[in-house]
């Protein structure tokens, strides 16, 4: 194979593509276009594009009153479409960006701002819901039927997706409530896609694009796809590092080359495989997963929660009898992958990442969405079938809030907009359910030693709430479908019941009235049965999980 990061002889205007520079590529967009992004952080996103698309407007006023639509978020803070957002904001302009609907913003507090001043309409579907959406339009149907989302926040009876006042006015992106076969569905209907900004590692010379060096796959083909189908066929331009003067092997090509029109080489500095790291061979790379984090550097609350989690995930498998797929969401329910390698234990407690990692060690942070030695990578729309489905056995998600019928606000408050993200979906699917967080937040102080918790001081913010500001998980359909739904913090486990939320475990050291009951805002109920989480949780070193157990590796 022969490289080249200059434009390669041989792979010039042609049916399928065209190499050409940003400028040539994005003076193709048009006033009024609906335009696709991928991006997962700072991995699949085309920030060489979006950065030139936005001087480009700078330059000439055009293109203008384009609606931006997305699998997840093209950004971190200073990256990407961040970067586009605080001048937006800071000029208070609407004309570039008329409108956008995104999973997640809490990786952009420039977008987060943009919205929350009114200055662009906005949106947030679930990230399963928004990459399954590129596939369906893709396939000529009006959009999404799910029912993830009922009775949340994202309900049409409710909010319907719509995050501000702008878009409550304008109503480009709809949910609707719906019959099929005598049960409630949602119908998620946005724009269909003009142009699509997308990313790929290298362009051979019929403009196939392959993802040699990217971290995750994405939803890149739905979005090409989605752009060029019927009524209005639109154009693809995929910015790639390298160019191939060669045919790349057939099953290594994730995009054809006759779906993309126009190929643009980026810098280095524009095409980073995650938000902390330009480039790194073991991202993505097929091997025995490293310990990215040891035991000893996490902080230790997390860690104490997290390994109640794993220990809830191992006496599981052991029943299961075979490997048992985990998800993990950011924060907290990210580093079990990593105990989970440190007590050996990662073939039978098989962890998966939204973005479509099997396997590994999942970053944490902005590096979110990327994992170390991971065996497997599906693209988001199949990672989210494998949640949607049930197909996966459990989840791990964190919480900002847990209101007395168990509903669960992952990540929204006044003033702080994030959305939804993959929570919905990942939570509305899986049979099982361990949310992860600490007990209280900002500012308490908390010791562990000896096997035991100590409570110095407490939180000024109380998580356990009579009723969530934004929910985001229905303990009520959750009860509904059969799901076993676990609160897991650092001080107290609780369990889901059909009156409400019942506490289980109280941790070695803690006040059952001023550490736990005195720290919430209403009162559950208190298992006949309650019993103090293992001290195992709270001492330092390795918990020999797979030999306490009796879990041992499953041979594939």
């Amino acid at each position: 194979m022969v490289r080249s990061t200059e434009r390669a002889e041989g792979i010039g205007r042609r049916r399928t593509g065209a190499v050409c520079t940003a400028t040539d590529a994005v003076s193709a967009v048009k006033d009024g276009s609906v335009v696709a992004i991928s991006g997962f952080n700072m991995a699949n996103t085309p920030e060489y594009l979006i950065l030139e698309l936005h001087r480009q407007y700078m330059r000439t006023g055009h293109p203008n009153s384009l609606f931006v639509v997305t699998d997840a978020l093209p950004a971190t803070p200073g990256r990407g479409l961040d970067i586009v957002a605080k001048d937006l904001s800071q000029r208070g302009d609407g004309r570039f960006i008329r409108g956008i609907t995104v999973p997640f913003f809490g990786f952009s507090p420039w977008l987060q701002r943009l919205v929350e001043d009114d200055v662009v309409e906005a949106y947030s579907w679930p990230m399963g819901v928004a990459a399954y959406w590129f596939r369906e339009v893709a396939s000529g149907r009006p959009g999404v039927i799910s029912k993830i989302g009922i009775d949340t926040a994202i309900d049409p009876r409710k909010e319907g997706g719509k995050v501000n006042g702008l878009a409550a006015a304008r109503n480009t992106c709809t949910v609707k409530r719906i019959m099929i076969g005598g049960q409630v569905y949602l119908l998620y209907e946005a724009p269909k896609p003009d142009v699509a900004l997308v990313r790929a590692s290298t362009a051979d010379r019929r403009a196939n694009l392959t993802m040699e060096d990217e971290v995750i796959r994405g939803t890149v083909l739905s979005m090409a796809q989605a752009t060029k189908a019927h009524p209005r066929p639109g154009i693809v331009i995929a910015q790639v590092r390298n160019l191939d003067r060669g045919e790349a092997h057939p099953r290594a090509v994730e995009v054809p080359g006759p779906l993309v029109d126009m190929v643009v080489v980026s810098p280095k500095k524009y095409h980073w495989q995650v938000g902390s790291k330009a480039y790194d061979p073991a991202f993505g790379a097929v091997g025995k997963p490293m310990q990215m984090r040891g035991q000893d550097t996490m902080d230790p609350v997390e860690m104490v929660i997290a390994r109640r989690v794993l220990v809830g995930l191992a006496e599981a498998a052991k029943k299961k009898g075979a490997p048992y797929i985990v998800n993990l969401g950011i924060g907290i329910p990210a580093l079990v992958s990593t105990l989970a390698v440190a007590e050996g234990l990662e073939d039978r407690i098989v962890t998966v990442v939204e973005s479509g990692q099997w396997g590994g060690v999942a970053l944490p942070g902005v590096d979110f969405g990327a994992a170390v030695g991971p065996f497997a990578l599906s693209t988001m729309p199949d990672m989210f079938s494998n949640f949607e489905g049930g197909i996966i056995d459990a989840a791990s998600l964190g919480f900002l809030q847990v209101g007395r019928n168990g509903d669960v606000n992952p990540s929204t408050l006044p003033g702080r907009i994030y959305g939804p993200g993959g929570f919905p979906v990942i939570a509305g699917g899986s049979p099982r359910i361990y949310f992860a967080g600490a007990f209280t937040a900002r500012g308490a102080k908390i010791t562990i030693a000896r096997g035991k918790l100590k409570v110095v001081k407490d939180g000024e913010v109380k998580k356990f709430v009579r009723s969530v500001y934004k929910n985001f998980f229905s303990g009520s359909q959750a009860l509904k479908f059969g799901k076993e739904v676990a609160y897991v913090t650092e001080r107290a486990v609780f369990r889901l019941t059909p009156t409400g939320l019942e506490l289980t475990e109280l941790a070695p050291g803690a006040d059952i009235e001023r550490d736990v009951l005195g720290a919430m805002e209403y009162k559950p109920a208190v298992s006949k049965e309650l019993r103090e989480m293992d001290h195992a949780l709270f001492n330092s070193g390795p918990m020999r999980l797979a030999k306490r157990l009796g879990v041992e590796a499953v041979p594939w």
